[in-house]
């Protein structure tokens, strides 16, 4: 299949340790054809960036569930820019923010940061398996 050779960077950004969702992830899109590097918990935009580098990857699929998302992913396109990742496709997900606000609005906080897409939290990993292979493609 041709979406086997489209890999993805994965992890939880910043202090984040829940590990449990990057798990689920992992197993929803390796089972999709995807070939995942999944980073784990605690990963800096450092991390993600190697990475992707090291493994000439597509995209960076950045999870946070502790609501300093927003905090932790500022800047990281501008990373990956001056790291010669102009092209990368930036994907966040989960509990972005502290507090309660309208997704709409950390949507469009997100995109404005440069992410291609951004996700609720709960969303279902076939949501974004759809987008990703949308965006490259594939389907």
């Amino acid at each position: 299949m041709e979406d086997k050779q489209i890999t993805l960077v994965m992890g939880v950004i910043g202090a984040d340790v829940h590990a449990v969702g990057i798990k689920i992830l992992d197993y929803a899109f390796s089972n999709a054809g995807f070939k995942v590097i999944n980073l784990g918990v605690m990963v800096s935009q450092d991390e993600y960036i190697a990475a992707a580098i090291e493994s000439n990857a597509k995209a960076i699929l950045v999870s946070s569930l502790y609501g300093h998302g927003e905090l932790d992913c500022r800047g990281l396109r501008d990373k990956c820019n001056e790291a010669g990742l102009k092209d990368i496709k930036l994907y966040v997900g989960g509990n972005l923010v502290v507090g309660k606000k309208d997704f709409a609005t950390v949507e469009k906080t997100f995109k404005e940061m440069g992410f291609d897409r951004v996700y609720p939290p709960g969303s279902n990993p076939e949501d974004s398996i759809r987008d990703i292979k949308s965006d490259f493609g594939i389907l």
